[in-house]
């Protein structure tokens, strides 16, 4: 769950402008550069110097200011430097592969189910915490876990971890401790976890820098789609890809690498050429899905998209096609190996029932995964409200209709530092949703 998802109801280009903060966005911090002022009836509740969120509620102190952070669906826990503590319990050797609708693993069925931790490489966790983190995924009957594989930032100052800092339009790649180093501690907290990563390239969204960062810097550009389309942008992030998966092509903890967070022809920045179209992501999905596949032939790639159609005329606005995505054109590219699907009907203008909405979403899809006879599974799915009767009913359908997996947005957990982030989605250990996660998991690892 990202920016533009909560900014988009029904699909409008609009640029983003300074507003009242609402429940659960960042409203100061340390160097906080946003907007500190909270909508009507919430207060800016100080969590640490770093950060300060609009809650409902009494404010335990003014808030201070803060280096920026990502955007309220889009934060990470607290956190304190690194330490040496790790886990040891083994993981399965060999790497995921497909076989028409299945992953597989060593020959034999591989459930993807779990969650979603993209902050787990960002903001300087020590190796107990992650192992923490993990650990209350893998207890839930999780075995996959989505985080992010990218920070793009333009200055070092204030940031825990980046994995790539420009100067202009020049790019360094961080591979110190900062940066991937710290994901060599990622990926080894997920493996002493019996877990396997799906990670992440870049972002359609401007948390954690993404994609308009690569067009801003290299072009002084604002144009969103100019990343899928010039060719200097492009070589910038085929020299990124290559140095991240290169480092972990040998690795079967990596179960598949995603070529971007939610894909989109309009991003944070609102403003676009004009001429893009589904032909235009798909175009470059070819591009840098066969890139990827050229050096790592090891591992899975999928795009990391939405699960949008493209059916011009139809009623309900993520089947339209106008952001840009086209899921069964996509689906059929050689190099794409499976399919993602993300669903925040609320979001998306389906906020009377959304139940019903996302069960019709998931049949869909499962039908669409068939057709291409390709896995499907969906990554990202969430509700502020109601949460445990429409996960159930989301879930089970996930199980009848055959589609592949499930990842929910997004695991919680308590650590040494305090509680990881909670954007209205987070789903803790002692919480109710739990119980409806492990059951999911055992049900979907005893479908045949």
């Amino acid at each position: 769950m990202k920016l533009a998802a909560s900014l988009v109801a029904i699909a409008l280009a609009i640029s983003p402008a300074l507003a009242d903060v609402s429940e659960w966005g960042q409203c100061g911090g340390n160097g906080w550069a946003g907007e500190t002022k909270c909508a009507t009836g919430l207060v800016c509740t100080v969590f640490n110097p770093w950060y300060s969120q609009c809650l409902k509620g009494t404010a335990t102190s003014a808030p201070p200011t803060s280096t920026p952070k990502p955007s309220s669906t889009s934060q990470p826990p607290t956190s304190q430097p690194p330490s040496s503590s790790t886990s040891t319990t083994p993981v399965p050797t060999g790497y995921v592969k497909t076989s028409g609708t299945r992953f597989t693993l060593n020959g034999a069925k591989y459930t993807v189910v779990g969650a979603n931790s993209y902050w787990i490489g960002l903001t300087g966790l020590s190796n107990a915490d992650m192992n923490k983190a993990f650990s209350d995924i893998a207890k839930a009957g999780g075995t996959t876990v989505r985080t992010w594989g990218f920070n793009e930032v333009t200055t070092s100052s204030g940031h825990w971890n980046y994995y790539q800092l420009w100067n202009g339009a020049t790019p360094t790649i961080n591979s110190g401790a900062t940066g991937l180093q710290n994901f060599d501690n990622v990926v080894a907290a997920a493996k002493a976890n019996g877990l396997r990563l799906i990670v992440a390239l870049t972002n359609n969204w401007s948390d954690y820098g993404g994609m308009d960062v690569y067009v801003k810097q290299i072009l002084g550009s604002d144009n969103h789609d100019l990343f899928y389309t010039d060719s200097k942008v492009i070589a910038a992030f085929k020299n990124y890809v290559n140095t991240f998966v290169t480092r972990y092509k040998n690795d079967p903890t990596i179960l598949g690498w995603e070529l971007a967070n939610e894909p989109r022809c309009r991003g944070s920045t609102g403003t676009s050429t004009g001429t893009c179209t589904p032909a235009t992501i798909t175009a470059w999905a070819k591009d840098i899905s066969a890139y990827i596949k050229s050096i790592d032939s090891n591992h899975l790639v999928a795009i990391g998209d939405e699960g949008f159609y493209n059916q011009p005329g139809h009623a309900s606005y993520p089947y339209q096609g106008g952001e840009g995505i086209d899921f069964d054109v996509n689906l059929g590219i050689s190099t794409v190996d499976f399919g993602t699907v993300h669903a925040y009907p609320e979001h998306w203008g389906h906020s009377a029932n959304p139940q019903a909405w996302g069960v019709q979403w998931i049949k869909d899809h499962a039908a669409s995964m068939t057709t291409k006879n390709k896995p499907v599974i969906i990554e990202e799915y969430g509700v502020t409200t109601n949460q445990v009767p429409i996960y159930t009913d989301w879930l089970n359908n996930v199980v009848s209709s055959g589609l592949t997996g499930s990842l929910v947005w997004q695991a919680g957990s308590y650590l040494s530092a305090g509680t990881t982030h909670n954007d209205g989605y987070a789903v803790y250990p002692d919480g109710p949703v739990y119980p409806v996660l492990t059951a999911h998991a055992a049900a979907l690892k005893a479908r045949p």
